[in-house]
C-alpha cells in the first residue's frame, strides 16, 4: 500500500514507509496518518520538531475503512534501537499505535551498553522542551537480545541491570540546561517488555510537570513506572500488575509497582499495583532515597513480594496514607534467592554509599494492612529515622509477625533506638502481637479487636470495608504535625475523601475506608 514516490497528501497518494516519512520537516499542525491494519518496518524518528499551543505534531492511526474498526498500525521495531524517537521537540502527540520490538540484530550503531525502547523522549541540546503527550498506545514485547539469551544469576541482584534491556516508554534529560515539561502518558497499555514499563531519567530536577494516568502495564521485567530527579508529578489511576516478572529470560526479573528516586512534590493516587516479584526492593510503590514530598494515598497494593511501605533515606516529609494492603511483603530472605526481606513497613536510612541517614517526617495514617495466614509480617524501623507518625491505621495480620533488621547495599546494623519525634498512637490490631515487642517504638493507645472485613482475602478494595463498625467508626484521632516539623505533607495533613470516594465527615475511621 502506497510508494514513497507519493505525495503522501492523501490517501490515495499514500507513502509507504517510515524511512520517508523521516525525510519531512514537520511544522505545527501537521499529521503523520498510519493505516489501521497496516505494519510498518522500522523506526520513526522526529528530530529537532515542534508544533505550537494549540496546534501540535500529531502522530496517530486512521481508519481506511469507514464502516469498521479494523486493528490499530503497528510499528515493528525489531533491529532497531527504537519504535518512535523524539529528539529536541515540543508540542508532539502520538496516539492510537501499537509497536513492538522483539530482539532482531541492531541495524543502526553498536554500542557496549544500549536499550531498546517502545518510544524514546530525549534532549541532545539545551533549550526547554514542552507538551509531549502519549495516548492510547499499545506497546509490547519490546526485547535487546533475541529469545533464548539467558541473563547471568547475578544480574539480578545489580541496582538496575548493567546489561541491554528493552523498555517500554523512556523519557531521558541528561543534557545541561535543558529542560523537559509537561509530560503525559495516559491510557497506554504496556506489557511483555524487559525492563521498565514507563520511565523518567532527570537529572538536577530538569524533568517536570508529569501526568502519568490510567494507563495497564502487567509483566514487566523490571518496574512499572519509575521516576528519577521529576519535580511534580501525579500519577493516577495506573493499573500495575507482575513487575519484575521473570517469565522470559531476557528479562531483568525485579521491580516495584513503582518507586521514585530524587523527586520532589509528587502525588501517587488511585493506582493499583499487584505481584510485583524479584528477590529484592519489588514492594507496590516505594520511594527511594533523596525525594521530599512524595505521597502515596488511595492505592490498593495486593500479593508485592517486596511489601507495601518503602522509605528509604534522606527523603523527606513522605507519606503513605488510605491505602489498602492485602498480603504484601512475603517474600524471606535466604529463599529462592530473595537477598531481602519483604516488608509491610520499612523505614530505611540507606542513601547510596553514603552514611545511613533519615527518613525524616514520615507520615503513615488511615491504612488498612490484611496479611492472612501463612505470611509472617515483617517491620524495619531504621534507627536513623527521625519524625514519625503511625495513626489510625488498622493492622489486621492473622499470623505472626516480627521486627527485621532494614537489609539494602548496605544492611542496617542492630543496635537501641535512636528514633526521636515519634506519634504513634490510635491503631487497631486484630491481636497484641501484631506489632512485635522488638520494633523500635511502641503504640501508646493501640486497639485491638477484628474489624471483620466483608471478603478477607479478596483483592478488590469493597473487600475490605469493615463490617464490626463499632472498632472502627469516629475512632480516627485528627493527624496534626510530627514534633519539630513545621512542613507536614505539602497538600495538606487533612484528606476530604477515603479511598473510595466517601467523604470523611468529624473524626476519621480507622483504615482506609469510612463505615456507614
Amino acid at each position: 500500500m502506497g510508494s514513497d514516490n507519493n505525495s503522501g497528501l492523501k490517501e490515495s497518494d499514500a507513502f509507504k514507509s517510515l524511512d520517508k516519512m523521516n525525510t519531512i520537516r514537520l511544522k505545527a499542525g501537521d499529521k503523520i496518518l498510519l493505516a489501521e491494519g497496516q505494519t510498518f518496518k522500522g523506526s520513526l524518528i522526529l528530530q529537532s520538531i515542534s508544533g505550537e499551543e494549540g496546534s501540535p505534531v500529531m502522530i496517530e492511526g486512521y481508519s481506511t475503512d469507514k464502516t469498521s474498526k479494523t486493528h490499530r498500525p503497528v510499528i515493528d521495531a525489531c533491529g532497531f534501537l527504537n519504535g518512535i524517537f523524539i529528539n529536541n521537540c515540543s508540542h508532539i502527540e502520538l496516539r492510537g499505535i501499537e509497536i513492538s520490538a522483539n530482539g532482531g540484530e541492531n541495524k543502526t550503531i553498536q554500542q557496549q551498553k544500549q536499550m531498546r525502547c517502545g518510544v524514546l523522549v530525549t534532549t541532545s541540546e539545551p533549550g526547554q522542551f514542552i507538551n509531549i503527550r502519549l495516548s492510547d498506545l499499545v506497546i509490547r514485547d519490546v526485547f535487546y537480545e533475541e529469545p533464548g539469551f539467558e541473563r547471568g544469576a547475578d544480574e539480578v541482584k545489580t541496582a538496575n541491570g548493567r546489561q541491554n534491556y528493552g523498555w517500554g516508554i523512556r523519557f531521558i534529560n541528561i543534557t545541561p540546561d535543558a529542560q523537559l515539561n509537561n509530560l503525559t502518558v495516559e491510557n497506554c497499555h504496556i506489557s511483555n517488555v524487559a525492563h521498565t514499563g514507563i520511565k523518567f531519567t532527570g537529572k538536577d530536577k530538569n524533568i517536570q510537570n508529569i501526568h502519568v494516568f490510567d494507563n495497564r502495564i502487567l509483566e514487566t521485567g523490571g518496574p512499572g513506572i519509575q521516576m528519577s530527579e521529576v519535580h511534580q508529578g501525579h500519577v493516577k489511576g495506573n493499573q500495575v500488575n507482575s513487575s519484575g516478572s521473570n517469565n522470559d529470560s531476557r528479562k531483568w526479573g525485579r521491580g516495584s509497582g513503582l518507586w521514585t528516586w530524587g523527586s520532589s512534590n509528587v502525588i501517587i493516587e488511585h493506582n493499583t499495583f499487584k505481584n510485583a516479584n524479584g528477590p529484592g526492593d519489588s514492594a507496590g510503590c516505594h520511594i527511594d532515597y533523596n525525594c521530599n514530598n512524595v505521597i502515596v494515598q488511595c492505592n490498593l497494593s495486593v500479593n508485592n513480594a517486596g511489601g507495601f511501605c518503602e522509605i528509604l533515606g534522606n527523603n523527606y516529609n513522605c507519606a503513605y496514607r488510605y491505602n489498602v494492603s492485602v498480603n504484601d511483603g512475603y517474600r524471606v530472605k535466604g529463599e529462592n534467592g530473595a537477598f531481602q526481606e519483604g516488608k509491610i513497613l520499612w523505614l530505611s536510612g540507606y542513601r547510596g554509599k553514603r552514611e545511613r541517614s533519615g527518613p525524616f517526617n514520615s507520615y503513615f495514617y488511615n491504612n488498612t494492612i490484611y496479611v492472612g495466614k501463612g505470611i509472617v509480617a515483617k517491620i524495619a524501623i531504621d534507627r536513623a529515622s527521625t519524625g514519625l507518625l503511625i495513626a489510625n491505621n488498622i493492622f489486621c495480620i492473622k499470623g505472626d509477625s516480627k521486627a527485621v533488621l532494614g537489609d539494602q547495599y548496605n544492611p542496617e546494623k542492630s543496635g537501641s533506638s535512636k528514633v526521636r519525634d515519634i506519634v504513634f498512637k490510635n491503631n487497631l490490631y486484630l491481636k497484641k502481637n501484631n506489632w512485635p515487642d522488638e520494633v523500635l517504638i511502641e503504640d501508646e493507645n493501640p486497639f485491638y479487636g477484628n474489624p471483620q472485613f466483608a471478603n478477607a482475602e479478596g483483592q478488590q478494595l469493597i473487600d475490605y470495608r469493615p463490617l464490626k463498625t463499632n472498632l472502627i467508626k469516629d475512632k480516627g484521632v485528627k493527624i496534626t504535625l510530627i514534633p519539630n516539623d513545621s512542613i507536614g505533607i505539602y497538600i495538606g495533613l487533612e484528606v476530604p475523601y477515603d479511598i473510595l470516594g466517601n467523604k470523611i465527615k468529624a473524626l476519621p475511621d480507622l483504615g482506609a475506608i469510612e463505615v456507614d
